[in-house]
């Protein structure tokens, strides 16, 4: 897939449309506008954490290979934005692999990976507050965000059925997963997170 960009403003969507793969146009405040908006702004989060995720951090957190991780992941949202910026047609199904979409073996990869940091965690007692260290805390401010992309791909699905990459969904899911799992690695594998305590504050 070749990209050239000259020019970055075009004013084509100053009447608050905005174009699709397809040629076709759509306002912006379109549904599928705001899913792959969302997946980009996950990106941006994701962003965020690589920033972070640097050889510095203590050994335990693996900065290295977290910040692989991460960086390839910024990859696939770039995939997946493309997968839901272009809807279905009738002719993609009759000749599968016309256009870029999110495949099983991402979201398989995304498990893996999971599988890996997670058997080097202890199990959890209870819900995991966001925060900890900086990493920690931009991870699970990735995680919502990736959520609410989620959320979004649902809703889609649900309004267009036979439009949607359902791979696309799946690897959203996965995705929360991982950056959940990520966020207690950056934390010295689980040793500062900060648990819930439920109802810690309702004696004032």
């Amino acid at each position: 897939m070749s990209i050239k960009l000259t020019k970055i403003y075009t004013k084509t969507g100053d009447d608050g449309t905005t174009g699709l793969v397809t040629g076709a146009r759509v306002r912006k405040d379109d549904l599928r506008v705001e899913c792959y908006g969302t997946v980009d702004e996950t990106n941006a989060a994701v962003g965020l954490c690589v920033l972070h995720a640097n050889d510095s951090l203590p050994a335990a957190v693996r900065g290295g290979r977290v910040r692989e991780v991460l960086q390839a992941i910024q990859h696939d949202l770039f995939d997946l934005g493309a997968d839901l910026a272009t809807p279905y047609t009738a002719k993609e199904r009759q000749n599968p692999g016309t256009a870029l979409r999110i495949v099983e073996a991402q979201t398989l990869r995304l498990e893996r990976t999971i599988d890996e940091f997670n058997d080097h965690l202890a199990p959890l007692t209870s819900f995991v507050l966001p925060g900890g260290t900086p990493l920690a805390a931009n991870l699970h401010l990735a995680r919502t965000i990736s959520r609410r992309a989620e959320r979004l791909a649902v809703a889609l699905l649900a309004r267009e059925p036979e439009g949607v990459n359902a791979e696309a969904i799946k690897y959203l899911n996965r995705l929360s997963d991982l950056l959940f799992v990520l966020g207690r690695v950056a934390n010295e594998n689980g040793k500062l997170d900060v648990l819930w305590v439920p109802g810690a504050n309702r004696r004032g």
